[in-house]
């Protein structure tokens, strides 16, 4: 067998572990408002319409969510649904559970919610609902009113006594939201946003984000019991389900016909070509080797 070949073969292999690199890692922005504001895409909608749609980039908006894990909360200010000033800081002390809605979401919003709700409740019967705290708030503002908020909660049934619905001044909405890493954009069905829950410590830090619209115990009551034990939080990097999320959330887009995500198998099958693609680079690869061993023992 000639090395040449073999070199070459690995050379190709490491051209495209390089190209896969570039195509999913974002350079580091530099520090300032940029390197925070969820980045955008623009989708055609149809070949004759001329027509396109701003939707949220679901790559960047996951970096930016996992970059807010390991900072403090701030010390925002909002209005529960009595209009009376609450700050976030008065949670401190128990662990939290923070996601944002919008009053007028007619699917995705009342969908998280009941479910967040189902995950939570028998935590709540076993540890008691003095031991931690809930917090939904409204990113619609001034439509997001703690009038709407109530009629919100009221309308789907939430009526757990550690679980409270705020509204942030229109003019803190970027800073909260970007200090818990909550990406949205505006469209024409209302919002594209980032389904997520926000896991803070009773020290204000945030530990954890669980991402999608329905939550098992796995997702939300384990690591809430541990919180509200002492018990330490098991990692998530590169385990099979953090993984399975970013995959779900980048392989997700935003239907403006229906306001729900749907999910766009191209990108499944771009993934899955692109890693067939490698395996069978490195086929080849093997295959040099063993004949280029070969050829050496029977010319030895």
């Amino acid at each position: 067998m000639n090395p040449a070949l073999l070199r070459r073969a690995l050379a190709l292999i490491a051209l495209a572990a390089t190209m896969k690199v570039g195509a999913g890692d974002t350079p580091t922005a530099p520090p300032g408002p940029a390197a925070t504001a969820p980045a955008t895409a623009r989708v055609p909608q149809g070949n004759r319409s001329g027509l396109t749609l701003t939707t949220l980039d679901n790559d960047s908006a996951y970096k930016l969510s996992q970059n807010a894990i390991g900072k403090p909360v701030g010390d925002h200010v909002l209005l529960d649904r009595q209009g009376r000033p609450k700050r976030l800081a008065d949670y401190k002390g128990k662990p939290l559970l923070v996601n944002f809605i919008y009053t007028a979401c007619f699917q995705v919003c009342p969908t998280t919610t009941r479910n967040l709700q189902k995950a939570v409740q028998n935590t709540v019967a076993v540890l008691g609902a003095e031991r931690f705290n809930i917090v939904s708030i409204g990113f619609n503002q001034p439509f997001d009113s703690p009038e709407a908020m109530k009629a919100f909660a009221t309308q789907h049934g939430i009526h757990l006594p550690n679980w409270e619905f705020l509204s942030p001044a229109p003019a803190i909405v970027d800073e909260l939201t970007q200090n818990f890493g909550f990406s949205f954009v505006s469209t024409t069905a209302g919002f594209d946003h980032l389904n997520q829950v926000t896991f803070v410590d009773a020290e204000g830090r945030i530990v954890r984000q669980v991402y999608g619209e329905s939550f098992t115990a796995q997702d939300i009551a384990e690591p809430l019991k541990a919180m509200v034990t002492g018990a330490p939080l098991p990692t998530q990097t590169s385990t099979i389900a953090e993984l399975a999320d970013r995959l779900r959330i980048i392989c997700s887009v935003y239907d403006p016909l229906t306001g729900r995500y749907r999910t766009n198998y191209a990108l499944y099958f771009e993934i899955a070509g692109f890693i067939s693609f490698l395996f069978f680079l490195g086929w080849i690869a093997w295959n040099f080797t063993q004949k280029y061993r070969n050829d050496r023992i029977q010319s030895g």
